[in-house]
């Protein structure tokens, strides 16, 4: 695979500048930008728009950003970057529609007390009366310039200068759905409860998210939003988009003891980032690959993904599990497993790594929502009810391609090899050279309890770098350095858009070992080339491929294909 150029550098082509971030994207912003934000968004959303529609193979997400346009990419189905790079130009270059001037959404707001838990305070700091803050955030016709943060969650760009309001020093650990805020120079809406930063001041009951519609958010960036006071707003909105199965199969397993963060997971979705929506899926893909490949299942078939805490499961069917991941003391990993029915698996604490993966063979049965049976817990969205297990649940379980076993084998235990500590992360360097990146590459940082699938914190302090006053398209891999100089890596729940600075960008091929990192881990940071990062994933891709071969050589499996 051809490397273009080094990362940390651009060209332009046709009034266009073309720069590759990290490992999988490449980013697409105008050299002279528009004086109007609504010009720069239209002919912003124009490029996305010729991008999407181009079909070119590899193309996974296209987002639209205040100042670019972020291409998410596989370079698994790109054999050339520059052959790539010349297909995206070419349908830029082509006939477009005259750009749209947006939708115009009008949205009601109960300003103030209940609904608005800040309204009071938002009037003190800029000494002025209630009246005069409605007037003014109702005044404006705001322009959407991004989606991002939760699935639906607009930025709004146009709040008078006289409302903006640094945000909280603390963020609130829980928002409610509906709730308008200010937060610095934008205004927004929450479509679900999750926490935040910004300043509460009314709240809608006007849907902003629906998995059912295409697209699923209400709003896209170029739209155009005005807000007018009513009196009354229902009660908060109820975005949960993934209701619990109803029933189960004959076959299913019930959840005794539900563990930590134990959740149903596949291979992530695809295609929904401009509407806010994360890949999820499992943070150690390989592992959950390598669960399923084992039992003879399809590499995308869902299984349950838990941390530091398995959960406690009873079968109520025979059949066979394998275990990949993090592990156990008093359990076999990477082997098939069987199970009799009324068996009960208690799963444990792990001994090693963080995240563990159950597979079944038949794989774990749950309704599919926008292309993926992933859980994705911040806005309900997909696995069992967008939430993480609990005691009771009832997990159907699907039919198997494979009946029969030999538990004899197994693969061998270092063949995806759990992080030891310190643990070296390859990154793409993002930006200039500064004291924050030399610091990042010569300092041994800890991981902290307060890590998650959004994202993995560190201890120490870095030098700041220069604060950002748009957000962009951020990706799993994405460091992130905010004012206190605690950097974070981004996972698979990580937000799409963000607007803290960026280093640099973890390589895909060392993602699920950060995966892996558990609190007190140590981690060094190194870089390394576009070309590099791109021959390590081709590498991992073929090693499984090699591994999955053999497992249906065993299974006989590649006979039945023949």
């Amino acid at each position: 695979m051809d490397s273009i150029r080094d990362i940390s550098t651009s060209t332009t082509r046709g009034g266009i500048v073309i720069h590759f971030t990290g490992d999988t994207a490449v980013e697409y912003s105008l050299s002279r930008n528009p004086t109007s934000l609504v010009e720069r968004l239209q002919k912003l959303s124009s490029i996305a728009n010729a991008i999407r529609k181009s079909s070119i193979r590899g193309i996974r997400d296209v987002v639209v950003s205040p100042e670019r346009v972020t291409v998410v990419y596989n370079p698994l189905l790109i054999d050339c970057l520059a052959t790539f790079e010349a297909r995206v130009h070419a349908a830029l270059t082509q006939p477009q529609s005259p750009p749209s001037s947006g939708r115009l959404h009008d949205v009601p707001v109960q300003y103030g007390g209940d609904s608005g838990p800040d309204f009071d305070a938002v009037c003190r700091f800029h000494a002025i009366n209630s009246k005069t803050l409605i007037q003014l955030h109702t005044e404006p016709e705001y322009v959407v310039t991004a989606i991002g943060f939760v699935p639906g969650f607009p930025y709004l760009e146009g709040l008078p200068k006289t409302l903006e309001t640094p945000r909280l020093p603390t963020p609130r650990r829980r928002v409610p759905a509906g709730s308008v805020a200010i937060g610095g120079s934008q205004t927004g809406v929450y479509p679900f409860e999750t926490p935040g930063g910004w300043h509460l001041i009314g709240r809608t009951d006007a849907t902003f998210f629906d998995s059912i519609h295409s697209p699923p958010a209400l709003l896209q960036p170029g739209d155009r939003v005005r807000f007018h006071e009513i009196n009354h707003v229902e009660t908060a909105p109820n975005h949960a988009t993934t209701a619990a199965p109803k029933g189960t199969t004959p076959k299913y397993m019930t959840i005794l003891e539900p563990g930590l963060m134990t959740t149903v997971q596949d291979l992530g979705r695809r295609g929904f980032r401009s509407s806010g929506i994360p890949s999820s899926g499992a943070a150690d893909r390989v592992s959950a690959i390598l669960a399923n490949s084992i039992l003879g299942n399809p590499e995308n078939a869902a299984v349950l993904e838990y941390t530091l805490l398995g959960p406690t499961v009873q079968f109520k069917t025979d059949c066979f599990i394998a275990i990949a991941g993090a592990t156990n003391n008093s359990l076999a990993t990477l082997r098939p497993i069987r199970v009799r029915s009324g068996d009960t698996l208690h799963l444990g604490h792990v001994a090693k790594g963080c995240r563990g993966y159950l597979a079944v063979a038949g794989g774990i049965c749950v309704p599919p929502v926008l292309n993926s049976c992933s859980t994705y817990m911040p806005a309900k969205l997909g696995g069992y009810g967008g939430r993480s297990l609990q005691t009771g649940d009832r997990l159907a379980i699907g039919e198997p391609l494979v009946t029969s076993f030999s538990t004899t084998w197994s693969l061998a235990n270092d063949v995806v090899p759990l992080p030891t500590s310190p643990c070296t992360l390859r990154i793409l360097p993002e930006g200039p050279v500064s004291s924050a990146h030399r610091a990042m590459t010569n300092t041994t940082m800890g991981v902290t309890a307060q890590s998650d699938r959004m994202g993995i914190r560190f201890h120490g302090a870095l030098p700041p770098l220069p604060a950002t006053s748009l957000s962009r398209a951020v990706l799993p891999g994405t460091i992130q350095l905010p004012p206190d100089g605690k950097p974070i890596l981004l996972l698979c729940d990580a937000q799409t858009i963000g607007g803290y600075p960026v280093l640099g960008q973890v390589i895909a091929a060392d993602l699920p070992r950060a995966a892996q990192l558990r609190p007190g881990d140590t981690v060094c940071f190194s870089e390394t080339t576009l070309a590099e990062a791109h021959r390590l994933l081709r590498h991992q891709h073929n090693m499984l491929a090699t591994i999955q071969q053999g497992i249906n050589h065993t299974l006989g499996l590649a006979e039945k294909a023949e």
